[in-house]
């Protein structure tokens, strides 16, 4: 019975002893977070480019950002990655567009480096944020558990108060915006088209989302399995656009360079040709998934 307790208190002196040096070795740090990085022209300020009598681009270098000015008051539509509000906000004084004067705010999709800001811009102005129930769900995680890019690139969330239709349309004076479903690169994406003039004269202009699949699973994709229906369908859509003059969300997509303040247009590009070029691109990568099968 003495044996017993003497190896049994030495086990126990074993146990502590283990216990103190595991307490006093501590556990390796868990691995950092992998910032989200973007190209420098993205976060590049520039000063507000004028595109059309009454719209501008008020964002970043590489990002598109339109301001649409009316005496009935203003639209935005997309802000860019987060840390441009203050740039967009400041834009939005120098161009005239006071606190109240900034009526809607609009998106094409809601991924960060589109609808980054529009949690700051709609604080800020009192505007009502108009999505579709697609991307309305995803604004309110802030871009977290996006189905391709997981918790990877988030922003601050924002609540929409009004949810759109295809084919709705926003009126503002006499400015009347159209809303089009085009999803794909997200399954809420969506396009706008209007009425503007150029040195008075009317020009149908077409800001179309984008149409590409960075790194996206394209075949067999279990979180949205019609993705290439739905990227075919919004192509043959844009095809169809009123569009004298198209925007992209990034704007060397139609041929902007809105560093470029003298010549910012230096290769135009018709709806038809864009959608024509996205699908070369949706093609090419669905043939190398099938030849990696």
């Amino acid at each position: 019975m003495i044996q017993t307790r003497g190896l049994l208190a030495a086990a126990l002196l074993a146990c502590a002893a283990a216990a103190t040096a595991t307490a006093a070795a501590p556990a390796a740090p868990l691995p950092q977070l992998k910032p989200y990085t973007v190209p420098e022209d993205w976060l590049t300020p520039i000063a507000p480019l004028r595109i059309s009598d009454h719209v501008w681009q008020v964002g970043a270098a590489g990002i598109t950002a339109l301001l649409i000015k009316t005496d009935a008051g203003a639209v935005l539509i997309d802000g860019g990655m987060p840390q441009v509000a203050d740039l967009l906000l400041a834009h939005l004084r120098e161009l005239g567009v006071g606190p109240g004067q900034l009526r809607y705010i609009l998106h094409t999709h809601a991924h960060a480096d589109h609808a980054g800001p529009l949690a700051a811009v709609r604080r800020e102005t009192g505007a009502r944020l108009v999505s579709n129930a697609e991307s309305a769900a995803l604004l309110a995680r802030g871009g977290s558990q996006d189905i391709h890019f997981g918790d990877a690139i988030t922003y601050p969330p924002v609540q929409a108060d009004e949810l759109l239709q295809d084919g709705q349309q926003i009126r503002v004076g006499a400015l009347v915006l159209t809303v089009w479903f085009t999803p794909g690169h997200t399954p809420g994406s969506m396009s706008w088209t209007w009425t503007d003039t150029q040195d008075g004269r009317p020009v149908r202009i077409a800001y179309v989302d984008s149409l590409s699949a960075p790194g996206y699973r394209l075949l067999d994709n279990p979180a949205y399995p019609h993705i290439v229906d739905d990227f075919r369908r919004s192509a043959a859509r844009v095809r169809t656009l009123p569009c004298d003059l198209l925007l992209t969300p990034h704007p060397f997509q139609s041929g902007w360079d809105y560093a470029n303040a003298a010549h910012p247009h230096p290769q135009p590009m018709s709806c038809a040709a864009y959608a024509e070029a996205a699908m070369r691109d949706i093609d090419a990568e669905l043939a190398k998934e099938r030849a990696g099968h």
